[in-house]
């Protein structure tokens, strides 16, 4: 946890328990919870306190003695009013606004309908309020030429003692569209015995297989030798990415290396990330590979296939060349094909100040 539980109210812990527990939530997923119904109750505490509320008052809360009489005591009106502070004081878009009124409702449907205070609490005072509308954008991913440039930026750098595991890195990004979580937990025995398959992680603790193709067998197969050399720091680590210091490597590790190779590609400006690696694999076995978006779904780990037609997106170019083929395409005006048109300016109708 990036805080300590005990800052949290007794009815807070409770409900991170039942997450774990009960739901089976992943510990990141937990966190999250706890960290958003912390900076609403600390909103709610400092603003019984102190009105205009202020970052200051805020951090100052100290919510920890949050009886569940105080949690009762929340109306709709209240959590209309936290969201406009997070909105107007905080500056926070659409899907963080969202995130944590999801956080908010959650927790409150867990009091209201699964929680022995159920008779205490009866209602949820943000079961109605409309989710935050996100602003919907075409996803960013590399082309299939910069994703090339990519791999020979690893794949060519003299001073790298770990390019091996790098290349293997960035290949399963771009061939597999896992996520960097999933990518960062693999262990051996994830790994089929031939090479074909894997097994990863996702969100919400669900496992599912992943395919390799030529690439990522052969990338693999490059950096085995070099992981098996490599001394672990704990006896019988079997996580299949190491550090330098021995241990699993971390999330941040694989966001500065990725970020690191962006950069020696000369694409440092477009600003990409590893999740940006997981846009570009799915776009590219959509736009060039054809497959189905379905099958995509179950590729990325998606729960909703709305989630996945983000990707069934249609390149610019693909447009201009699906308008340039269409068979009236070489058809002028006069009808005879090839010809073009000329515009003619059009004089303003005098205003003869009669009304028809």
């Amino acid at each position: 946890m990036a805080f300590n539980m005990a800052e949290l109210p007794p009815v807070v812990r409770e409900f991170a328990s039942y997450k774990t527990a009960i739901q089976g939530c992943s510990p990141r997923t937990v966190e999250e919870y706890c960290l958003d119904l912390r900076t609403f109750l600390r909103y709610i505490t400092a603003r019984r306190a102190v009105w205009p509320v202020t970052e200051d008052a805020m951090n100052d809360a100290d919510v920890s003695g949050v009886t569940l009489d105080d949690v009762a005591a929340i109306t709709t009106a209240d959590v209309l009013e936290f969201m406009q502070f997070v909105n107007n004081d905080r500056g926070n878009g659409a899907c963080a606004r969202a995130r944590k009124l999801s956080a908010i409702r959650a927790f409150y449907k867990w009091l209201t309908q699964k929680s022995e205070h159920r008779a205490a609490i009866p209602i949820n005072p943000a079961a109605n309020i409309d989710t935050p509308k996100k602003k919907q954008t075409l996803p960013k991913h590399l082309t299939l030429d910069e994703s090339l440039d990519l791999l020979e930026a690893v794949k060519n750098d003299p001073l790298s003692k770990t390019k091996e595991r790098d290349y293997a890195i960035i290949t399963l990004f771009l061939n597999t569209g896992m996520r960097l979580s999933e990518l960062v937990g693999i262990s051996f025995p994830d790994i089929d015995r031939d090479l074909r398959s894997l097994r990863v992680v996702g969100k919400g603790n669900k496992e599912r297989i992943i395919y390799l193709n030529d690439a990522c067998r052969s990338a693999l197969g490059a950096y085995f030798p070099i992981r098996n050399a490599q001394p672990a720091k704990q006896k019988g680590e079997s996580a299949l990415f190491l550090s330098s210091r021995g241990t699993r490597i971390s999330v941040k590790t694989v966001q500065w290396l990725v970020g690191k190779y962006l950069g020696e590609a000369g694409l440092e400006y477009k600003k990409f990330s590893t999740h940006k690696l997981r846009h570009t694999a799915a776009t590219l076995m959509y736009q060039t590979g054809q497959v189905d978006v379905r099958v995509l779904k179950e590729i990325l780990g998606h729960e909703q296939l709305n989630t996945t037609q983000i990707y069934t997106h249609v390149s610019n170019e693909g447009m201009e060349q699906a308008v340039a083929a269409n068979p009236l395409a070489h058809v002028g005006a006069s009808g005879a094909q090839g010809s073009t048109p000329k515009i003619k300016k059009r004089t303003p109708r005098k205003d003869t100040g009669s009304e028809k």
